[in-house]
């Protein structure tokens, strides 16, 4: 494939998440076969990379962000020599790979901590957070509820941050550093093209172990040693050609945000900020003006992210009266206005596909997906689902790719069932049924993804906002290229403009109806 440097700027970035994408060996679980039959797929909706969710060897207490061996791949999935096929298949068709490495804790199943229960003494002990004690060290609370201190048999107890399968790793151990060195060269060497990074502001904890105060420094969110770590992976990284660090960090002081994406740090991180706005046309433009601005002071590329495998998917989010996303406030089961929802979903897409930096799809969000809210609770899988009642199944449901009803041709045998169910109005959804309509979600990212590279506006890094009705967003990218966002309850007038060159639902002749998007060619 032939590489272009600093790639990362302003791809197009797809998310697999494995288990539910495609099923190649009909077991009703999405594995590498499935991905490899289906790149075509990718290749046709026009994406630059795709970020592949944990595939490593796991016994799946948290989806294998519990990873037991970093350097293999779960018999669920395949086989190492497939993965390294499926990188050089991808390579084959201009899309790059990037895995995700989830630094703060390991399985319980890993050898290290294995080790580390088999005797009070092991010195495996040294590479996570024991400490003796009647009581637990302190009162911190697991990111999935309930206690973040689990005690073992012998009367220690370790801290885990996720579920007691998922032990935190201490930081200030040097093996530890050295580990997940040598796992990031593993994978360079192996062809990937860059490594998103699980978590990555939870990394270091303050070893006196003080209680989460309601203000003042959190003891182990977004310590400032942790840029060291990050700049010694810069400097790994640095030695392979046109690889990509890339960031989960969600943090809200943006300068704090910032500091990670420092020339000498990561290459890019998700900008959460933008993906849990409302959709109001005043927060939606701080927003948008807030990231670039922080970006831009450290010399890094903006992110743009609807929808991924943690969060309630957009087009519900946006069906509903309050349109943000939080966890605390995950709304799951309250009403939903679908065709709202899916109208403001198709305008978001020409709006994140329209600015300056990379943009990152989720897997079903071209097809229009909604959060699948009715899965039984027998059937769930999802361990937040169990500790606060509040769970990421129902934006993890298997793909539908054809058919009229499940398993919508997601196994090659119509006998499997998907390890989540499907929803049997997705009929309407699936890849086949979309296809060659014009007014479907398919062909409208396609054609967006496709115009992104053509148009010569979209190429440029600058961006301007226009003057445009009241409750409207209108901006202009290089000369002569225009995106306008009707977020108002009424029709607005487009500006004066040479052609149109997309719209996210029909136009009324000189109107742009309200929840609607247009790509314009302006007038020079």
């Amino acid at each position: 494939m032939t590489v272009a440097t600093q790639w990362w700027r302003d791809a197009v970035i797809y998310q697999i998440y494995p288990r539910s994408f495609a099923d190649g060996d009909g077991d009703g679980i999405g594995d590498l076969a499935g991905i490899r039959r289906r790149l075509g797929h990718l290749a046709d909706l026009g994406v630059d990379a795709i970020w592949m969710s944990p595939w490593y060897p796991s016994p799946m207490a948290d989806a294998g962000y519990d990873v037991a061996d970093f350097r293999d791949i779960d018999p669920v999935f395949g086989t190492l020599a497939a993965a390294r096929a499926l990188i050089s298949e991808a390579h084959a068709a201009g899309i790059r790979l990037i895995v995700d490495i989830v630094p703060n804790h390991v399985s319980s199943d890993h050898p290290w901590f294995a080790a580390a229960m088999a005797a009070p003494n092991a010195p495996e002990r040294d590479y996570f957070w024991f400490r003796p004690g009647e009581a637990a060290p302190n009162s911190w609370r697991s990111e999935f509820g309930g206690p973040a201190w689990t005690r073992t048999a012998d009367g220690d107890w370790y801290l885990h941050l996720f579920t007691p399968e998922q032990p935190d790793l201490n930081w200030e151990h040097p093996d530890v550093r050295a580990e997940f060195e040598s796992i990031l060269r593993f994978w360079f060497e192996a062809g990937v093209d860059g490594i998103r990074i699980d978590s990555a502001a939870l990394l270091l904890k303050d070893p006196a172990l003080p209680e989460v105060p309601e203000h003042g420094p959190h003891p182990y969110h977004d310590l400032d040693g942790v840029h060291e770590i990050y700049r010694s992976w810069r400097r790994l990284a640095d030695g392979y050609p046109d690889r990509a660090l890339i960031g989960e960090v969600w943090l809200p002081d943006a300068e704090r945000f910032a500091r990670y994406l420092r020339p000498d740090e990561l290459h890019a991180a998700f900008n959460f900020d933008f993906l849990g706005c409302a959709w109001d046309p005043a927060l939606l433009r701080a927003c948008i003006d807030r990231t670039l601005h922080v970006h831009a002071a450290v010399g890094a590329p903006a992110t743009w992210v609807l929808s991924n495998h943690d969060v309630t998917r957009h087009v519900t989010r946006y069906g509903r009266s309050d349109t943000t996303f939080s966890f605390a406030t995950k709304r799951e089961g309250t009403p939903v206005d679908l065709e709202l929802g899916t109208r403001r979903a198709r305008a978001a897409a020409l709006l994140s596909l329209s600015l300056p930096g990379a943009a990152y799809v989720y897997q079903g969000e071209e097809l229009g997906l909604w959060e699948h809210e009715s899965i039984p609770a027998g059937l769930r899988q999802d361990p937040m689902w169990a500790r606060s009642g509040h769970g990421r199944d129902g934006c993890r449901v298997p793909l539908p790719w054809s058919g009229d009803e499940p398993p919508f041709g997601f196994s090659p045998t119509e006998a499997a069932d998907p390890w989540l169910p499907q929803p049997p109005e997705w009929k309407d959804l699936t890849v086949a049924a979309q296809t060659g309509d014009p007014s479907s979600m398919l062909e409208l990212y396609r054609t967006a993804i496709r115009l992104r590279r053509a148009e010569p506006g979209l190429r440029s890094p600058e961006m301007a906002w226009l003057d445009t009705a009241p409750g409207a967003l209108a901006y202009t990218r290089g000369p002569g290229f225009a995106c306008v966002v009707n977020l108002s309850g009424a029709p607005i007038p487009l500006p004066d403009h040479e052609s149109r060159l997309l719209a996210s639902s029909p136009l009324d002749g000189e109107l742009l109806p309200p929840d609607t998007a247009v790509w314009l060619r302006l007038r020079t």
